[in-house]
């Protein structure tokens, strides 16, 4: 397609106070002011003909990417004929998964007719992110047209959970809170499964003397205990319309699945068997129990499948099923967000019924954004209406973790990018208490 540019427009704006002075004066030779506009018109036919060119562009992208991560689309354009233009313009469409600056337009330098630029994608939502169409175009050499192409791309990419904390510090993580392998010794003594019968040394506790066998040897013996393996952790992600928030950028479901695939791979690692839940007016995703971590990448795909609701949580329903398809005792992490008293209430009530069975274990982000409302000295009468509110919200808050505390249920309350590194440390402070 061929659309006029400033130029052009320009041109033929400055002809008109020519023509109308023509018409005034002349009346008898009004058609000598449509000289300049039709020179103009002339012109810029001779350029558009001119200007033609066979146009390609193509974009190369990776076909995965963490959700949050910035990546580079480099779009390659290709203008055959001679003489080509010295730059060009690119736009792409992209989906509502992604993010981009400028427009997701960039000018391309060209040299022979060939040249690339590239454009920052960050993915916003996990799901599969496309790139469905180029936009070309580039100036004729008179510089009074524009030449555009549409170009059909089809790129597709797979937005997936962010497990680069995993990547960056998985093996530091698990070498901090690690209890088998070459920090073994660390584990020794505590836990409930036997371990060995060792001689009574100073230190031991002497509830684990075992007085037969002592007899047997005539010196005193004591039973050495290991951590029980083989714990059954459920993972429960509320996917409701609050946990869909952004925090500092990122969904709070997002959040919850990176800290769930960080811990449950420390899990693995420790030989608990793992299963995951997701929930939202209903629940909507329930796996079984898997152990071993060649079934994290199964864990993985399954958590990408957890979609971004705008329905209402109904913890009594989610919890009520969870807890009928378990056969044993087993440490639950619920991953949910609250701002009402009303929800907060029913949650309470649900955990009041798991934690006669159960352990467990509540996962909330800081709500940074009402902490800093109330921390900023306020300017205005508006701002301390607003510092007012978002401390009434925080006391509420505080007063909701306070009640499941009293129940018996374990809260983490941690900031948005210390949840997962704070979840593997309560993890396994519960798994060395024998919680379970």
């Amino acid at each position: 397609m061929i659309y006029p540019t400033r130029l052009a427009v320009l041109a033929a704006a400055a002809g008109a106070p020519v023509a109308l002075v023509i018409g005034v004066l002349l009346p008898d030779r009004w058609y000598a002011g449509l000289a300049w506009p039709l020179a103009v018109l002339m012109l810029a036919a001779v350029d558009a003909v001119s200007g033609r060119r066979q146009a390609h562009a193509s974009v190369d992208v990776r076909d995965t990417v963490a959700v949050g991560e910035t990546i580079d689309a480099t779009v390659t354009v290709t203008l055959e004929g001679r003489d080509p233009p010295a730059s060009a313009e690119v736009a792409v469409l992209v989906n509502a998964l992604f993010a981009t600056e400028d427009d997701a337009r960039a000018r391309v330098a060209l040299r022979n007719g060939k040249g690339a630029a590239l454009l920052a994608l960050t993915a916003l939502r996990r799901g599969t992110g496309r790139v469905d169409r180029i936009w070309l175009r580039w100036r004729g050499r008179l510089g009074l047209v524009w030449h555009q192409r549409s170009i059909a791309a089809d790129v597709r990419i797979a937005v997936r959970p962010d497990i680069r904390v995993l990547k960056d510090k998985g093996a530091e993580i698990f070498r901090r809170h690690a209890m088998e392998g070459l920090l073994t010794q660390v584990d020794r003594g505590d836990g409930t499964d036997f371990d060995a019968l060792v001689e009574f040394r100073s230190g031991m506790d002497r509830r684990a003397i075992d007085w037969k066998q002592s007899a047997r040897h005539r010196k005193l013996h004591a039973k050495e205990y290991r951590t029980e393996r083989n714990n059954q952790i459920v993972f429960a992600i509320d996917a409701g319309r609050q946990m869909s928030d952004p925090v500092a950028g990122l969904s709070r479901v997002d959040r919850a699945v990176s800290a769930m695939l960080l811990t449950a791979w420390v899990a693995f690692k420790l030989g608990d068997r793992v299963a995951l839940h997701a929930f939202d007016s209903r629940p909507r995703i329930a796996s079984g129990l898997v152990s071993g971590v060649p079934a994290f990448a199964n864990l993985q795909r399954l958590a990408a499948e957890i979609d971004y609701s705008a329905e209402e949580t109904n913890y009594t329903f989610a919890l009520t099923t969870l807890a009928t398809r378990l056969t044993r005792r087993s440490m639950i992490v619920l991953f949910t967000e609250f701002t009402d008293l009303v929800s907060a209430d029913f949650l309470v009530r649900a955990s009041m019924r798991i934690v006669k069975t159960h352990l467990l274990l509540v996962v909330v982000l800081r709500d940074e954004d009402v902490e800093a409302i109330v921390d900023r000295a306020p300017a205005t009468a508006d701002d301390v209406t607003r510092a007012v509110t978002a401390a009434a919200l925080l006391r509420d808050r505080k007063l909701v973790l306070a009640r499941l505390k009293h129940v018996g249920v374990h809260v983490i309350e941690a900031e948005h990018d210390r949840v997962g590194e704070r979840l593997v440390a309560g993890y396994v402070a519960l798994k060395r208490r024998n919680a379970l």
